[in-house]
């Protein structure tokens, strides 16, 4: 049976198919098996129990059927916790993204004014990429006090952090010719970057702002739990008062939330990327 019956390649005589997959070399095969076995220390660090996964399952059942029918008694203070949270997501990332440009040119390596401002800027970068939101959010709270404001100025940290790194990738990523054909005529450097590299970097700048939307929505839900603002402090008092139909009508309206931002934030992308094409 030939290999076009099977379905196979056809290869001509004396030609040898590649292999598909290549040997590692034994620093990429010590690689491995070091990952391997690290991922199942970490399963042992992990203290993973499938006995107490299955002991706990009546538990959960016991905890969903208390959710349930979801309590309509709170709803007109749910509702405003909920617009809050989305104002924080919003405010906070159209804040962060606006701050986002200028550090983004700073930390792209062909438009920075000089390395050391270079490297300043990846530094903040990934400083605030790397904190964790909470962490931010405590440190704002002690600095503002409770409140929205806190949650707010936690979310333009995270998004300068997210949208920094990903708008100065897409700069350095813009074809290099126009840039060179004004630098041929004489043009300044801020007359290329507003004139070459924004519009060729911008529709990949809108899908990350856009990105950073969906992530602010989400992580503004926690950031309520430490006193930064949002929803997150009604679901707190919920669970801690076991209100679990309370926290259920919480938890749906979170989820419609950034149900209808991620579904509006998909067509937007999905119009800007049918544009750019």
């Amino acid at each position: 049976m030939s290999d076009a019956t099977l379905g196979g390649p056809i290869l001509r005589p004396g030609v040898v198919p590649p292999p598909r997959l290549t040997r590692p070399s034994a620093g990429m095969f010590a690689l491995y098996v070091a990952a391997g076995g690290f991922f199942l220390f970490s399963l042992h660090g992990s203290d993973i129990s499938v006995r107490s996964f299955i002991e706990g399952l009546p538990n959960m059942a016991r905890l969903v059927g208390e959710m349930f029918p979801p309590s309509l008694a709170r709803i007109q203070s749910v509702g405003i916790s909920m617009l809050e949270t989305f104002q924080m997501a919003f405010a906070g990332t159209v804040i962060g993204v606006i701050l986002s440009v200028p550090l983004a040119i700073l930390a792209a390596r062909s438009l920075t004014p000089h390395v050391g401002l270079y490297y300043v800027a990846r530094w903040l970068i990934a400083l605030f990429r790397t904190v964790p939101d909470l962490v931010w959010a405590l440190f704002f709270v002690v600095t503002v006090g409770l409140g929205p404001f806190a949650g707010m100025l936690t979310l333009v940290v995270d998004a300068i952090g997210f949208c920094g790194r990903f708008f100065a990738e897409a700069m350095e990523e813009t074809d290099k010719g126009p840039q060179e054909a004004l630098t041929a005529l004489g043009a300044r450097k801020s007359g290329i970057v507003f004139s070459a590299v924004l519009p060729a970097a911008m529709p990949s700048m809108i899908n990350s702002a856009l990105f950073t939307l969906e992530k602010a929505t989400r992580a503004s839900v926690v950031l309520g739990l430490v006193g930064a603002g949002g929803i997150g402090i009604e679901l707190k008092v919920a669970m801690d008062l076991f209100q679990y139909d309370q926290a259920a009508t919480i938890i749906i309206g979170v989820f419609l939330l950034v149900l209808v931002v991620e579904r509006l934030s998909s067509m937007l992308r999905q119009r800007i990327l049918r544009q750019s094409t």
